[in-house]
């Protein structure tokens, strides 16, 4: 079926949107993810990173990494005919965070995507999303030469509350980066119809 038309006799297809965020630590894959699996060229707010910056930005682990989002990245996936993902990939470094709070309005839910030689980097955006009750998922980007943990180790090193999901994945390939959004978005179902039970006693 071709996107926007519909089967013989049956009525046009009016898909669903769903805002997801991408969030984590500086050089952590934020760009590569959405670039890898968006059906539109995404949307990039990427500048060279510069000698003024330097004292701020840490680039320890990531020192071939020389541009960084300065706004955001935005793309689009369609996961069903009936259900379309645009994906906001926010900046990663401390002074652009005042941005966080206005690609969250209206977001289903995030991804925190992880780097193992830079775990600690991803504490903000846990706690971000712990804070203000969005639903979110880890995923580990498992970069090549990294070293490689169990999932329950990193789990713990985060401090993740029981229900939030982690799992391991590739930010370069459309495959990986597909099952994670899958993931972050029935993770986020299941939020908002806990949510909505009604409380026994």
């Amino acid at each position: 079926m071709i996107f926007g038309r519909s089967e013989r006799g049956k009525p046009p297809v009016e898909p669903v949107t769903l805002k997801i965020l991408v969030a984590g630590g500086f050089g952590a894959g934020k760009t590569t993810l959405v670039g890898a699996v968006s059906e539109i060229k995404p949307l990039r707010t990427e500048e060279l990173l510069t000698e003024a910056g330097r004292p701020v930005d840490d680039t320890r682990g990531v020192e071939g990494k020389n541009t960084t989002t300065v706004a955001m990245d935005f793309g689009r996936i369609t996961l069903r005919e009936d259900l379309v993902l645009y994906l906001f990939g926010t900046p990663g470094q401390d002074r652009f965070w005042f941005l966080w709070d206005e690609l969250a309005t209206g977001a289903l839910g995030a991804v925190v995507l992880a780097d193992t030689r830079r775990l600690e980097d991803s504490f903000a955006a846990v706690d971000y999303f712990e804070r203000r009750s969005i639903p979110f998922l880890v995923g580990v980007n498992c970069f090549d030469g990294a070293a490689r943990y169990p999932s329950e180790s990193v789990r713990a090193a985060l401090d993740l509350d029981p229900n939030v999901p982690l799992v391991l994945c590739d930010a370069r390939n459309r495959e990986s980066v597909k099952e994670v959004l899958i993931g972050v978005v029935k993770h986020a179902m299941s939020y908002a119809a806990d949510r909505r039970a009604p409380v026994t006693t």
